[in-house]
């Protein structure tokens, strides 16, 4: 009787299948938690909420509204157009590496390969993660622009979703693959803050490339946040069609996407 019971054709026998059984609802559990516990961080309400807000509100008055010749737009709809790429590089710079390497640092990376869970389903609940912070604040940084600076038509709105979905998957894996190579969450933040800060200032929040000194400017034409910008601003506001820097973070994306998905293989 026993044997029958264990006995299902297959060479893992009865434990395999229920594994594999369990594996769906185990990771909506893993994917339900994680999103659970993004509600309850303070960082990541301080970084991927308010910080960007916040900077916005204050950079967005400082240039008026006229165009000149460091601004080629609104100097305001420049800056709402350019922060929605704060909240992607804040989620994938700060919030996922310090989250992450917290989970290494506890050993829950370990027990959860041990609990069995499929190999994919940390990296797939970390990106569903990234991306929900991402839906939340983003618009939310959008709805609190209107009111106060307007919103600058969006000249192309495939062009500026294909930015802000390449963008995302750029930076949540990159956060993803920090907070794997990083050994406490304390040294994930502070290496997060040390990319995030000068990437934010040359790259999306600071001045514009026109004022800036000639290695300055080269510097933040390539920085991987400068591009995501660039991505997203240019058909937004109609200053040129963001091909070159989407193909840009789109590569970046396939690469660290594939880094990360190697790293967090549990």
């Amino acid at each position: 009787m026993t044997t029958t019971t264990l006995d299902n054709g297959s060479p893992g026998g009865g434990k395999d299948n229920d594994a594999r059984r369990r594996h769906p609802s185990a990771t909506r559990r893993l994917l339900t938690a994680e999103l659970r516990l993004l509600t309850r961080a303070p960082l990541t309400l301080t970084f991927v909420l308010g910080f960007p807000i916040i900077s916005m509100l204050i950079i967005g008055g400082v240039f008026g509204t006229e165009p000149d010749e460091a601004f080629p737009v609104n100097p305001s709809h420049w800056y709402v157009a350019s922060y929605f790429t704060v909240v992607i590089g804040a989620t994938g710079l700060i919030m996922l590496p310090v989250h992450i390497a917290s989970y290494r640092e506890l050993g829950v990376l370990r027990r959860l390969a041990a609990s069995g869970f499929p190999r994919w389903s940390f990296a797939l609940a970390e990106l569903a993660t990234g991306l929900a912070a991402i839906a939340v604040a983003g618009p939310l940084l959008v709805a609190v622009a209107a009111p106060v600076y307007g919103l600058p038509d969006i000249e192309d709105p495939l062009r500026v979703a294909a930015g802000i979905l390449a963008g995302s998957i750029a930076f949540i894996s990159i956060g993803v693959l920090l907070g794997t190579l990083l050994p406490s969450a304390r040294a994930a933040q502070s290496i997060g803050l040390m990319l995030f800060f000068p990437s934010f200032l040359l790259g999306v929040g600071g001045p514009p490339p026109a004022v800036m000194s000639e290695p300055l400017r080269e510097i933040a034409e390539k920085l991987p946040l400068a591009l995501a910008t660039d991505a997203i601003r240019e058909p937004w506001l109609g200053i040129g069609n963001g091909t070159g820097p989407l193909l840009a973070v789109a590569a970046i994306a396939v690469v660290a996407s594939a880094l990360a998905a190697r790293r967090t293989a549990l």
